[in-house]
């Protein structure tokens, strides 16, 4: 594991794509097979489920420093990460591991294992391996324990550094990595062959669309620079989760853009899957429709994570797959047809007036300025706006520019006042970087500030540092590690939609909350009130439990 530990430090010390792509082809050349595989899983993003609660972690770290428990806690709320605390507290800064195992046996052998384990068993075992690891293998396996496990590097990073360190195309290192596998040594050989042969299973690859923007000052192109209107498809870009519906003869599922399994959680639509008149793959977006129109995001919320499904919840529920694009017929690859022929024949192979399988409809208008006008509606439709798709395009991997485009609307926006802060994580452990906002309820001396919604997003380094030193002077309580500080500073917070929510004291929760711009031109006075959030729940948002909060994951665009 120390080969793959000096990797993890390496990744975690730059910010440049070159560098992490270089260190990690580095590592997978050299790597054995075993090691490769589990290295690829956890830089892809995924981990093991929780084997031991961080209560008992920091217990027996704590027991392990020496430390009184009062001092051990104060250390933790200064570092701000469990992990990097157990890490720097648990054993020797600058220890060689005493046993020098790969990490595919330290995962298969130990790590794993534990979960049969008894608490005295894990215990013992733990602050053992502790004290013989340096810092960083004790921070990764104490991640590993915890399924916390994370590395700062993205999907298309891997697919990358795969590409490079074994001279394979991207689209099919990326087609390889889609949908479920384990970690064997048999999978990574596979992964990276240079025989492209064999039988597809799971889901192709997604194809990602581009920004658009309203004019060329920023940065995005506008729709007018994509030439004929009449050479695109337009398309409402639908709200909800991007997934692929698979019939195969041997083979029926539903996977989601984060290769996520939802076959489960849906049951009604993989059944709908049998009402195909063909076999085939379909790429689309997968969302709760009733009466002709799509629910709220905030519906298809309450069917996340739940595999027992309660008649309720399938009545208040109903999921459909809308369909745009087909990517596989009848076993044959349809990817490299042009965007027209493949709508054609997405349309034939869709049974007619299914209400859980749909096909996303066609858009017609006869100029952009047209166009303009529909997608100002986008709103009121429960959507996020407007797809464009050349019509002689074929279906790549990735985002690729130029053939599909996302022309999405402005999102919502409220100014609110910084009440809380507390520090990030990784490199933003030392820093205070996620903030709690609040706006005014109530009227002249008697209002107060009410807790809104949660940001960790939007400020530059130097807007960072200089927020950070001053909240930590005017911080006027402590929770743990988070601080109560002074009301002064407004923030203009953007969001994409708005829900009623009986689990925020407000009632009222955003989705996607994220810092927007610094309003240092106004005072706190000047802040949004509830009033203002309540006519804006008024005319765009719903009656639901659910958080509008989404999970990393699931909720990825085209």
């Amino acid at each position: 594991m120390h080969a793959f530990a000096q990797l993890f430090a390496e990744l975690d010390q730059t910010t440049s794509s070159k560098s992490k792509i270089d260190a990690i082809a580095r590592y997978l050349s050299n790597a054995p097979p075993s090691d490769a595989a589990w290295a690829v899983y956890f830089l892809s993003g995924q981990r093991p489920k929780r084997l031991v609660g961080w209560r008992e972690l920091n217990r027996w770290a704590q027991e392990a420093s020496q430390l009184p428990a009062w001092l051990y806690d104060e250390c933790a709320s200064l570092v701000g990460d469990s992990a990097e605390t157990v890490a720097i507290l648990a054993g020797p800064m600058h220890a060689q591991p005493a046993e020098q195992l790969s990490l595919a046996e330290w995962v298969e052998a130990r790590v794993l294992p534990l979960r049969d384990g008894s608490p005295s068993e894990q215990r013992a075992a733990i602050t053992g391996w502790w004290a013989k690891l340096g810092e960083d293998e004790r921070f990764i396996l104490t991640k590993l324990l915890t399924g916390g496990f994370r590395i700062g590097v993205s999907k298309t990073t891997v697919i990358r550094a795969l590409a490079k360190a074994f001279a394979l195309d991207r689209a099919v290192i990326a087609q390889r990595l889609a949908g479920s596998w384990r970690p064997t040594p048999e999978f990574f050989e596979r992964l990276t062959s240079l025989d492209d042969t064999g039988e597809q299973r799971g889901p192709y690859a997604f194809y990602l669309a581009s920004p658009l923007g309203d004019t060329p000052h920023e940065g995005k192109p506008p729709p007018a620079a994509l030439g004929e209107i009449g050479d695109w498809f337009a398309e409402w870009k639908w709200d909800g989760i991007r997934a692929q519906l698979i019939r195969r003869d041997d083979e029926l599922g539903l996977w989601s853009r984060g290769d996520e399994d939802l076959t489960e959680r849906f049951p009604e639509i993989t059944t709908a899957a049998g009402r195909l008149r063909s076999n085939g793959v379909l790429d689309g977006e997968l969302l709760c429709f009733r009466d002709g129109s799509p629910l709220p995001f905030s519906a298809l919320q309450t069917r996340i994570n739940r595999k027992a499904l309660t008649p309720r919840i399938l009545r208040d529920a109903p999921a459909a797959f809308i369909a745009y694009d087909l990517l596989e017929a009848d076993g044959e690859d349809m990817r490299q047809l042009p965007q027209d022929a493949r709508r054609t024949m997405l349309e034939s192979i869709l049974p007619e007036g299914d209400p859980q399988l749909r096909i996303s409809d066609i858009i017609e208008t006869e100029s952009w300025e047209a166009l303009a006008n529909l997608r100002r509606t986008s709103r009121e439709r429960r959507v996020e706006g407007v797809m464009l798709k050349r019509r002689t395009a074929r279906y790549l991997t990735g985002r690729v520019k130029g053939d599909w485009w996302k022309w999405k609307i402005e999102p919502l926006t409220i100014d609110a006042v910084l009440t809380f802060a507390q520090p990030g994580r990784g490199r933003r452990a030392g820093l205070l970087t996620d903030y709690t906002f609040g706006v005014w309820q109530g009227e002249s001396e008697d209002r107060e500030l009410v807790t809104i919604a949660k940001a960790y997003s939007g400020l530059d380094q130097e807007e960072i540092a200089t927020l950070d030193k001053w909240l930590r002077a005017n911080t006027t309580g402590r929770f743990g590690p988070v601080r109560q500080v002074t009301p002064h500073h407004v923030f203009e917070l953007a969001f994409e939609g708005i829900n009623q929510s009986d689990r925020h004291r407000g009632g009222i929760a955003l989705r996607f909350p994220r810092i927007s711009r610094w309003r240092t031109d106004k005072a706190l006075e000047d802040a949004d009130s509830m009033a203002t959030l309540r006519e804006l729940l008024d005319r765009y948002g719903t009656t639901s439990r659910a958080s509008a909060e989404s999970q990393p994951g699931l909720f990825d665009e085209q």
